[in-house]
């Protein structure tokens, strides 16, 4: 099979992956607001989880690797990472202010695209520090979600939970600041291209 025969792909393990953790954000949000069945919809959000990680361990082991799993898997996060956090929101487990930095910072750096894009860069480069903190993050909310029960087994996890979330959007805003810098760094080495 020849490289452009393995980029056109579609039908691989990691993409089945991706697609199912979309199918699940309908039923995620039915269970929280619908059933507000807690237990099953944290079951939901870590086997979402565990799928992302695994989309990519799969397709390194199994050289599965497509051009559509390159563009659904980190679309796949970015609905995860404005849906679940606006549905917690709605159902009055984290305050609106949380989805407004974590949408604000997305929304600002998504303006910014097309001012790099000028400059002959197509996006900035994926940085450990996102990816930390998009992994704090993911974790707070299954256990924001567990700490609504009102046990004090509930109520240590929902603190670490908190903590986990407060840590999340630390690194979320410092990341941003990083990303602001490579956008500065960008237009003032860079020619434009048009």
């Amino acid at each position: 099979m020849s490289d452009q025969q393995r980029q056109d792909r579609v039908l691989t393990v990691p993409n089945v992956l991706s697609v199912l953790r979309l199918a699940l954000i309908p039923l995620f949000a039915w269970l929280l607001l619908g059933e507000q069945s807690y237990g099953w919809a944290t079951a939901v959000l870590m086997f979402s989880g565990a799928s992302d990680w695994a989309d990519g361990k799969v397709a390194r082991l199994l050289n599965q690797y497509s051009r559509l799993g390159e563009l659904l898997d980190p679309a796949v996060d970015r609905i995860y990472m404005v849906v679940v956090p606006v549905l917690f929101a709605v159902a009055h487990l984290v305050p609106w202010w949380v989805i407004a930095v974590l949408m604000g910072r997305d929304l600002i750096l998504a303006a910014l695209l097309p001012l790099i894009r000028r400059h002959g860069v197509s996006a900035l480069p994926v940085i450990y520090l996102g990816k930390a903190a998009t992994f704090a993050l993911m974790s707070a909310f299954p256990l924001i979600l567990l700490g609504a029960y009102d046990t004090v087994a509930g109520h240590v996890v929902g603190a670490i939970g908190w903590g986990f979330l407060i840590w999340g959007i630390w690194m979320y805003l410092w990341s941003f600041a990083v990303y602001l810098v490579s956008v500065v760094q960008i237009v003032r080495q860079l020619p434009r291209v048009y």
